[in-house]
């Protein structure tokens, strides 16, 4: 089995990558497991309260249950991926089977923040993008499959996701990480 972790900003392109390697590709020979189905279950917290939660952080993510589950593919065993709703911010009763595969691509903005996880995947891949092309992607995904308002997005956008861009995946700062890693970068600037 070979697991391709594809990292990146919000809206840099990762899903377009992830897309283009399955596409390549016979039915079934790629599992795709999002970063995003392992932010932690807050439906403890009131909407208005979970709409504010920093999604962005690494704290965000239960690691622990995505490398166990990983562990577990790679052992030849198929997991229950948990969902998360974007629209509630909470984690769905819900779950999808997954069979292990000859690829399995881990896809996310934080999965080379953690160590346990990098260390399992086999290629790492970092996806970048212009910021203004990285938000105006963003807007747009956010509208039509989010169900935010362009206020609600820019607001997010200035409170939370550049800021921890900036301090966690802009290219001066998580370089010298990457290169460490023998990454891919690959820059896009238009999808």
């Amino acid at each position: 089995m070979l697991v391709i972790g594809i990292a990146g900003g919000t809206g840099s392109g990762k899903t377009t990558v992830v897309r283009k390697i399955v596409e390549s590709f016979c039915d079934g020979e790629v599992a795709v497991i999002p970063q995003d189905s392992y932010y932690r279950d807050s439906s403890h917290l009131p909407l208005e309260e979970r709409l504010k939660l920093n999604f962005d952080e690494p704290a965000a993510i239960e690691w622990e249950l995505l490398v166990e589950q990983l562990q577990q593919l790679k052992a030849g065993k198929a997991i229950e991926q948990p969902t998360y709703s974007y629209l509630t911010c909470t984690r769905q009763p819900e779950t999808i089977h997954v069979e292990p595969r000859d690829i399995v691509i881990v896809e996310g903005i934080l999965i080379l923040c953690d160590p346990a996880l990098r260390d399992m995947l086999d290629m790492k891949i970092f996806v970048d993008a212009d910021s203004d092309e990285r938000l105006i992607r963003v807007i747009n995904r956010d509208i039509i499959e989010r169900g935010r308002t362009v206020e609600m997005v820019i607001e997010r956008y200035e409170r939370i996701l550049r800021p921890m861009h900036l301090q966690l995946l802009s290219l001066p700062n998580v370089m010298p990480t990457l290169l460490s890693l023998k990454v891919v970068i690959i820059k896009l600037l238009s999808i």
